[in-house]
């Protein structure tokens, strides 16, 4: 081979790969964004949003975009069922899921609340993930025996949940989370919206502090 064609074979391959790679690492994001397009653009709360509760009379939202396996959100997670207690009545508030890459159970987690929600129990699966977090986060072995025995403690139809937990279906509803939350700049988790705007806090306690200034607006 000629030092000629030796160069561009050379060129033509670090090409295809520098392409290859990209398309794989933009997999996801490509995704994200195919499905915010498809459906009008990024979110904040869409129809199909989990709340835990709504406030037929009220105007304000509350959204976290969280990851079940997130020590910060395990953390934000009594302070969010404060403010539930607190302003339930005229707050909504609804959960987005954002697992995150570095955490080896963070979608699997998602997937069993979502494949609980399937048959009208979110809420319970969402809370018994936080407080049991430190049982199964933050290990690099699959927790699935660990969420199908959450499942069948929940009293679940568990033929109806093994096979949403393993559907594709499952994964893209999460994803659609996913989508809104990369679309509408969530880095990280928790990442919270009120009414549509993300919320900057220091302390818990600036949550309350921003519901209460959108509920006087």
């Amino acid at each position: 081979m000629n030092p000629v064609t030796r160069i561009l074979l050379t060129a033509f391959l670090a090409i295809t790969v520098a392409i290859g790679a990209g398309v794989y690492f933009s997999a996801r994001d490509g995704r994200s964004a195919a499905t915010s397009a498809a459906e009008g653009g990024p979110q904040v709360v869409r129809e199909n949003s989990h709340r835990l509760n709504s406030a037929p009379d009220g105007d304000v939202t509350f959204v976290e975009f969280l990851d079940f396996e997130c020590e910060g959100c395990r953390a934000a997670y009594p302070a969010v069922e404060q403010l539930r207690a607190q302003y339930g009545q005229r707050v909504s508030f609804v959960a987005r899921y954002f697992p995150m890459p570095g955490h080896f159970n963070g979608e699997r987690a998602a997937r069993a609340v979502e494949a609980a929600a399937q048959q009208g129990q979110f809420e319970p699966m969402y809370k018994m993930m936080f407080e049991t977090q430190d049982q199964w986060g933050e290990k690099q072995v699959p927790a699935d025996d660990v969420f199908r025995a959450f499942a069948t403690e929940l009293g679940l139809d568990m033929a109806a949940w093994d096979q949403a937990y393993d559907s594709p279906a499952t994964l893209d509803r999460i994803q659609e989370d996913v989508a809104d939350g990369t679309a509408l700049g969530v880095q990280g988790t928790p990442t919270f919206f009120i009414n549509g705007e993300e919320v900057q806090i220091q302390t818990y306690a600036d949550l309350g502090t921003a519901i209460d200034k959108a509920l006087a607006e």
